[in-house]
């Protein structure tokens, strides 16, 4: 884990929950920490280049751009898992794939774009050898979405539900070619720099006011989930990364769901269809220092719940973690190589 002080973990916190949309941003932030931008900016650029801080971007909402996506679980024979986990990472639109301790030892998420089937997508790694099971887990209900890791121990959440839901205009958006050209300008890493949106202003042929607006507009409508960092998990020292798995009763769903989606220490929760070998229905993502530390969580959120039947699904190896680059389009085909 680097070496941090509070200034550093404290400017981290800040730029995960929001970024300031304004000409000079680190400017705006120096002055909310009573230091200089000077500061600012050479803090976090030594976290970017220490690894911490994996990309500063707009982070936009995969359904609303009309891609469609689905978590995967596969049972994969134990001396092809290496193999089979490296081929699958080759699909432009597989962003996280991670082994869990489960008879189900790989989980991935897949997201196509428009135009394209993910049922046929998922179908091209059927060449490889070792699969035994495939899961498709597709979202039923979606009740949050922002991992946003909790770098200040001092300023820890309680374990209860106190976050507000972020409210959006529920607008039919369909990306026009100039929308499309937006997005492929914002998801990009941006630089540390004195004047940031500069360039991608300057690259769409827009004054900076027109990029701020066209902005607080796709994150009005949810199309733009927030502009913000992304901190890569375990070089910060959060490596007991747990998926607790729920097993609620249907007529239950709604209310755990939103109750679940509205603790602090839970980045990700969802309704997921279930299989008879797979009964679990409600998934939430707890990111925690120690196996100890999410096993705790996870028994004093169940004591809130009130759900009896759940279990944590660890990550032990990450095999990849990226961001789906949207409306930069692949093609992906797979062809069955001998493992070496």
């Amino acid at each position: 884990m680097t070496s941090m002080d509070e200034l550093d973990k404290e400017l981290l916190n800040e730029i995960q929950w929001t970024f300031p949309l304004v000409t000079r941003p680190f400017d705006a932030i120096a002055k909310k920490f009573n230091t200089t931008p000077e500061i600012v900016k050479e803090r976090l650029n030594k976290q970017k280049e220490s690894g911490v801080l994996r990309q500063l971007s707009a982070i936009f909402d995969t359904r609303k751009l009309g891609y469609t996506s689905s978590l995967v679980a596969m049972e994969i024979e134990s001396d092809k898992l290496e193999y089979v986990a490296s081929q699958i990472n080759r699909h432009p639109g597989v962003s996280h794939n991670y082994e869990r301790d489960h008879q189900f030892n790989l989980w991935f998420t897949l997201a196509v774009p428009p135009g394209s089937d993910l049922k046929t997508e998922l179908d091209k790694f059927n060449v490889l050898k070792g699969i035994k099971k495939v899961r498709m887990l597709p979202t039923l209900q979606l009740f949050k979405i922002g991992v946003k890791l909790d770098m200040v121990d001092e300023k820890k959440h309680d374990v209860a539900p106190t976050e507000q839901k972020k409210e959006t205009k529920n607008v039919k958006f369909e990306p026009t070619e100039q929308d499309k050209e937006f997005i492929r300008e914002l998801q990009k890493d941006m630089a540390i720099i004195d004047e940031p949106f500069v360039k991608a202003a300057d690259n769409l042929g827009i004054t900076e006011d027109e990029l701020f607006t066209k902005m607080k507009h796709y994150e009005d409508i949810g199309v733009m989930r927030r502009f913000a960092a992304i901190l890569r998990h375990r070089q910060v020292g959060f490596t007991a990364n747990g998926m607790i798995v729920w097993n609620v009763p249907k007529d239950k769903i709604s209310d755990v769901g939103a109750k679940l989606g509205s603790f602090p220490q839970v980045s990700h929760c969802y309704e997921r269809p279930t299989y008879p070998d797979w009964p679990y229905n409600v998934f939430s993502m707890i990111h925690c220092k120690t196996h100890d530390e999410a096993n705790e969580m996870a028994k004093t959120i169940q004591d809130q719940i009130h759900v009896d039947d759940y279990r944590i699904l660890f990550s032990s190896r990450e095999f990849k973690k990226t961001r789906v680059e949207y409306f930069v389009e692949n093609s992906f085909s797979l062809e069955e190589t001998v493992p070496a």
